[in-house]
């Protein structure tokens, strides 16, 4: 028996950020989801009841989707985002119409087991649960059936562009008067007065540079670095985004991560890193990017973000060099450390002990949740 429009309404206010980073995901999927379609959305599973994952699909599709053409992305991402096993290579076709609500998000993992008593007091919350859990565990200690999992959870990372004031100013409805434009209205009326015209700057967006660290000490998060690098790519249509791996050799990744597949984007970019789980050398690879890439302009005005532990092999005064360099041309330097943040961290290496007085921010980057920050902090930047 389905509960009722009460008891639903408050299992899923219960989950309400389980269903809503659904919406997110599916809004960067490319479905024009908006917050009344979201709000819809919401009142439609709290009337329907959360034990049917095909009443739950057709909610979404019913609410969430515009046109015939979002239908299969709907689908794609509810089976991504609610049942992972089913959206894997390998996994069963379909399972029975219907299931327990628990299955229609991520299962649970590290969570110990979990008694019917529970699922069926709350389900939504139980499920939750263990994908708040997965945002915070360290991506290098998953297994691969929870790195699979950790992938669907990537497309609801909300990643946008930070953005610059341009020299060109706007028309607006609050900013200064602009003069000229007032005055010729003023003249068309023949001098009587006229409404008065304001402008503002313009604002662009400011070109965002990844440089990922894909040596051996950081091949455990090698693989979600470049989910990372590819949702910032996937939502920088309008802004210029440029990713490189940096090891013994600088290789240029903004072509491979332009595919539209995250699984096929990071194959392209794993076949096309030579020193993949190499050496370190840090100072000789910035040095490379600002003679070829960054003194050129791509590093101008841009945010650079760093993603390295900071094990050098080289020297570590000519990696300070290059980043006291990078942090003249750039407009924000923000250096990605995996262990920071983590229990009996220092950052003693020689390495980052170089880098630290030329960077504007020294955050971890070992989670979802860290990412989630990272990429809050290059919006504002």
């Amino acid at each position: 028996m389905s509960p009722t429009p009460t008891t639903a309404g408050s299992l899923v206010r219960g989950g309400d950020e389980v269903l809503l980073g659904f919406a997110r995901a599916l809004r960067a999927a490319g479905v024009p989801v908006t917050q009344d379609r979201t709000h819809g959305y919401l009142e439609a599973v709290a009337a329907i009841g959360l034990d049917d994952r095909e009443a739950t699909r057709w909610a979404g599709r019913a609410t969430l989707c515009a046109s015939p053409d979002d239908l299969e992305r709907h689908d794609r991402v509810f089976e991504e985002w609610f049942c992972p096993d089913l959206a894997a290579p390998g996994g069963p076709a379909r399972r029975s119409r219907r299931t327990p609500a628990v299955s229609l998000l991520a299962d649970t993992a590290d969570d110990g087991p979990t008694t019917a008593e529970e699922t069926d007091d709350d389900p939504l919350r139980v499920a939750a649960s263990a994908t708040e859990i997965l945002r915070h565990r360290d991506v290098a200690s998953l297994d691969p059936r929870e790195r699979a999992r950790l992938a669907a959870l990537f497309a609801a990372l909300p990643v946008a562009p930070p953005v610059r004031q341009a020299a060109r100013r706007t028309p607006r409805r609050h900013g200064d008067v602009d003069a000229s434009r007032t005055l010729r209205a003023s003249l068309r009326r023949m001098g009587e007065p006229a409404r008065i015209h304001r402008r503002r700057r313009a604002v662009r967006p400011r070109r965002v540079v990844l440089l990922i660290d894909v040596s051996g000490s950081m091949a455990g998060y090698a693989d979600a670095l470049l989910r990372l690098a590819h949702r910032f790519v996937a939502a920088g249509d309008r802004a210029p985004v440029e990713v490189f791996s940096v090891g013994t050799r600088l290789t240029h990744l903004t072509r491979p991560l332009r595919l539209r597949d995250p699984d096929r984007a990071i194959a392209a970019a794993g076949a096309a890193v030579p020193d993949w789980s190499g050496g370190t050398r840090l100072g000789e690879t910035l040095k490379a990017f600002l003679d070829r890439w960054g003194r050129r302009g791509m590093a101008r005005g841009a945010v650079v973000v760093i993603f390295s532990d900071g094990w050098e092999r080289g020297d570590a005064s000519l990696l300070g060099e290059q980043v006291a360099g990078l942090r003249r041309l750039a407009h924000r330097v923000i250096w990605v450390n995996p262990h920071r943040g983590k229990p009996g961290y220092a950052p003693v290496q020689q390495g980052i002990a170089a880098v630290l007085p030329h960077v504007d921010s020294f955050l971890a980057g070992h989670s979802l949740a860290t990412f989630a920050e990272l990429a809050e902090e290059v919006r504002r930047a």
